[in-house]
């Protein structure tokens, strides 16, 4: 059988090292030796020896995720073999995560992860009861982070001289030292004719940077599916 459909760089090779690596631009996969953590429902195949369940965020984070209806809802993949994760054919990166490293990460963008790094769902400071942003996911310790991205994401970087301005529904993620606060950019007069559409946004100022996806609404799926 031929076809272009089984050119190399389509075609999935035996692992050579545990861990992470990207298959693709849309697609992780994961030769799993242990324990990882994945976005719940977010394998889309695997081989060997491995179980799925269902990993809870302990009672603090599942409280905060039923008020705000953020968070990320995880799996715990353990044994022998190779998965393979995605989630809606978004674009995929892996980070580096070294001790002393802190990212905070939207819950929406994160896709898996090593079991040696800490997540914890933190309040973000300064958010106020606002949209995409009153919680996000806090990592840290050492090991490697898969987060999605609908588009090419923009990194823009943050000094203490010129902080950014991003929208709460944009935000990916942001190194975890920055501080954040709420900022209007929009006149209450704007405000009574109509809008402009962009009253407030997150305020990230000190030293590192901030991830922003190119779309700041998902389109709404139908149920049932």
């Amino acid at each position: 059988m031929k076809s272009d459909l089984f050119a190399s760089e389509n075609m999935a090779q035996q692992a050579t090292t545990p861990g992470m690596s990207l298959q693709n631009a849309k697609s992780v996969k994961y030769a799993v030796n242990g324990e990882m953590h994945a976005r719940q429902g977010s394998m889309i195949a695997f081989r060997g020896n491995l179980q799925f369940e269902r990993k809870g965020q302990g009672i603090g984070g599942m409280l905060k995720r039923a008020v705000t209806g953020e968070g990320l809802p995880l799996m715990a993949v353990t044994g022998q073999g190779e998965a393979w994760f995605a989630h809606e054919a978004a674009n995929c990166f892996i980070v580096d995560i070294d001790q002393g490293d802190a990212l905070t990460v939207n819950g929406r963008n994160v896709l898996c992860f090593d079991a040696t790094l800490s997540y914890e769902i933190k309040t973000v400071k300064g958010a106020g009861m606002t949209g995409g942003g009153l919680f996000n996911s806090l990592f840290n310790g050492y090991g490697k982070l898969a987060i999605i991205c609908e588009g090419t994401p923009i990194v823009i970087p943050v000094s203490a001289q010129a902080p950014v301005y991003v929208d709460t529904d944009a935000v990916v993620g942001w190194s975890a030292q920055l501080n954040t606060s709420l900022h209007r950019s929009q006149s209450m007069g704007s405000m009574i004719r109509g809008g402009s559409g962009e009253a407030v946004q997150l305020m990230l100022q000190g030293e590192g940077f901030v991830i922003v996806r190119p779309s700041e609404l998902t389109p709404t799926k139908a149920s049932g599916s």
